[in-house]
Parts: structure tokens; sequence; C-alpha cells
């Protein structure tokens, strides 16, 4: 075989064993400069709607192609098989609705077939929606379907029960994405994810999704599955999420702390999220593993009480969902774990399927004894998490004293 026949063969072999796209292709909504350019002047004469924070997110997620394969917000047919069948009009599985939703005011005077503007709040052009639908929709049957409950102490309810009465669908069209200052060194897109594991001969890819700071019980799962993979990609949620969530900023030094002491660093890459919170429960573990997929994941953790909050589902119902797909339809394998913690008589971390002591031989601490321990200066103990995360988190509760005082 000659040489350039060889590396033809390798270079199909390797592309042959990229994980494809959600739906098959990875979606750019974004402009050529030239094209954008023209838009900006366009822009000037159109109507225009602001995103807050939660659509700007849906709308870097869409123009990236995380969320591949939509081209833009949701349109009625999908809205409906989403919200009643888990599944976008077309079959393909889906869970969590994309919907840019407004007034009835900012709605009406919207023609079908009309081209608006989305900015932010300092009036940038982001994009050009092509209006293809507006519809109205049932917040409490999709509070219902969705998240399993209208109660509106459920954060992501609330936040349903606080948009516009109005969806807008179409495709859209990226002028620029929005810009961050944050995070900037762990911002990629699926595009240059997916190229980072090809150049690093990475195959076998596993996700990891968390909007907490990390302490041993997750560490012990990555590195479960670390022990079976090429590689662990670590990607926190940076977008919106509770009031009384931790930070972001503090969540991914937490990380890097981890990463720096405890992580072979050929074996790990660290980024972020952009996407919001919906706090979804077994919904949001389909979605989560669906958007690990587009980054270029071939497996996906999903531990106790994935996207929970509260009571609002049993501790694995998060599991439970992925038997409702098959796994082919989904392209992801998921990554099963019990809940895990130190066992004292083992000398080691463990779960219920490996350990055979009684809880008493347990550490195991609930997140408000966690936090009145660093409220108080106190380190939790380094079978819970580890010393170099435990000072993090007790300098950002110092610090909030600090100001509250």
């Amino acid at each position: 075989m000659g040489r350039g026949v060889f590396i033809h063969t390798l270079i199909v072999s390797i592309m042959r064993l990229e994980v494809p796209p959600h739906g098959g292709h990875l979606v750019d909504r974004s402009l050529s400069p030239a094209a954008a350019e023209e838009w900006k002047e366009k822009a000037k004469s159109l109507r225009a709607i602001c995103l807050a924070s939660r659509r700007l997110s849906d709308l870097e997620m869409i123009a990236s192609g995380a969320f591949s394969p939509l081209e833009g917000f949701m349109c009625r047919a999908d809205y409906e098989n989403v919200v009643v069948n888990k599944r976008l009009a077309n079959g393909l599985p889906w869970t969590i609705p994309i919907t840019l939703a407004v007034s009835r005011e900012e709605a009406e005077p919207l023609k079908i077939g009309e081209d608006i503007a989305l900015i932010d709040k300092h009036e940038n052009l982001l994009a050009i929606l092509h209006l293809e639908e507006k519809y109205a929709y049932n917040r409490e049957r999709e509070a219902r379907l969705v998240y399993g409950t209208t109660d509106q102490n459920h954060p992501g309810v609330r936040a349903l029960y606080r948009r516009g009465d109005v969806h807008l669908g179409g495709k859209i069209s990226v002028v620029q994405r929005p810009q961050y200052e944050s995070f900037q060194e762990y911002r990629f897109t699926p595009a240059q994810t997916r190229r980072i594991f090809a150049e690093r001969g990475w195959r076998r890819v596993v996700g990891f999704q968390t909007r907490n700071p990390i302490h041993r019980a997750h560490e012990y799962i990555q590195k479960a599955a670390l022990e079976t993979m090429d590689g662990l990609f670590l990607q926190p949620l940076v977008g919106d999420t509770k009031e009384d969530d931790i930070p972001a900023a503090v969540r991914m030094e937490c990380y890097r702390v981890l990463i720096e002491n405890y992580y072979p660093k050929d074996k790990v890459f660290l980024g972020v999220l952009p996407a919001a919170m919906r706090y979804a429960g077994p919904r949001e573990a389909i979605f989560h593993a669906i958007v690990r997929k587009n980054y270029g994941c071939s497996h996906f953790i999903v531990g106790r009480d994935h996207a929970g909050v509260g009571n609002y589902y049993g501790p694995y119902d998060a599991q439970y969902i992925f038997d409702e797909f098959e796994e082919e339809e989904l392209g992801i394998t998921p990554l099963f774990f019990d809940n895990t913690f130190y066992c004292k008589v083992c000398g080691n971390m463990a779960s219920v399927k490996t350990c055979p002591h009684g809880s008493d031989h347990h550490v195991s601490l609930s997140g408000t004894k966690v936090r009145q321990m660093l409220s108080e200066g106190i380190a939790p103990p380094p079978e819970f998490t580890r010393p170099e995360v435990a000072r993090v988190l007790m300098e950002f509760m110092r610090q909030g004293q600090v100001r509250a005082a």
C-alpha cells in the first residue's frame, strides 16, 4: 500500500470513528463577515427584540451547533412534539423546548416571513430571526409534562411562568455571538472540542455535567468512568442557575485546583457549557447527554438526581428515562452511577454496590451541613472534599460574610 493511500485510509477510518452530531451534521448558523456587515446595515430598519440572559445562552448554543440539529427557535410542530413525545417533529429524540417567548404586545405587529433583529441589552446586534411562526402555548401543560410539576417554587417552572405568552419560531442567522468576559480560555465550540479530541487521539470520551462544586463523590465517579475511556471532558454549566447556587467562577476554580493536583492532565479536558440550567431532572439528563454528543463525547455520566432540585424527582429517575430511548437513536452511551461515599472501614470511596458496611461507617454530609461548616471556617473532612477545594469554598464564604457585614 502506497503512503498516500495509507494516509487516506487512516483519515477515513478516523472520520468513521468520530461520534456523529445529533441529526447527522453539526449546525453552524454564523454568517460570513461580508454577510454579517450586510445584515448590520439591514437591521437598522428591522424591528428588534432584546434577549435576556437565558435566551442569550440558547442563541449561543444554537449558533455553535451545541443544540444540533436545531437551526433556530422551535416552531409549533417541534415544540408540541418535544413537550408531549420527547422528540422533534421528525422523530429525533429531544426533551427540552428551545423557544423564544415574547409578550403579546411585542408579537402583535410581527408578520410571518419578517426578519427580526435580536439584540442584547446594550443594543448590540447578535442575530436575525427569520420568523416562520408565532403561536400561543400552554404554560401549565409544559410545566406538567417537561418539569413534572406546576409548582412555581420549582426554579424551572418559575422561569417558565415569567416568560412571554407567545413563541416566535424560525431559523436564525448569527451576526456575532454574545460576548462574555469570563472563562475565555475555557469557551470552546463543538467543532473545536471535536478537533481537540481528535488531535489527542481520543475515540472514547466521557462527558460530565455539573452546576455544583466538586467533591470526592464526583471525583470518584469521574475517575471510575475514565478507567475505560481515552479522555474525560469536564464541562461545568456556567449559564443561569438558581440564585443560591455557588457562582460559576468559584466552581471553576474548584475544578482548576482539583485537576492541578489530582488528575492526569493528558486525560482530562476542562471547558464550560454556556447553557442555562432548567432543573428538569430526567428530561434534562437526556438533553445534557445529547448536547455532550454534539461536543464529541461518546459516553455521558449520569449520577444520582441528575439535574434535579428539591424533592421533585426520584433519586434515579434521570437514569430510568434512558430506557425510553434506543441507544442507537440517542447516539451516546450513558454511564449510570449510584450514590457514592467514603467508607471508613473499606478505607476508600465506594457505593452500596461495592461496600458491605452500614451507613454509620460512611462519610456523607448534607449540603446544609457543608455550608454551615464552610461559613464557620471549618473544612469538611478530606474524605468528603479535597483540602484545596475546601479552601476555595471557605474563601468564597468568607468574602460573602465580609460583603454582608
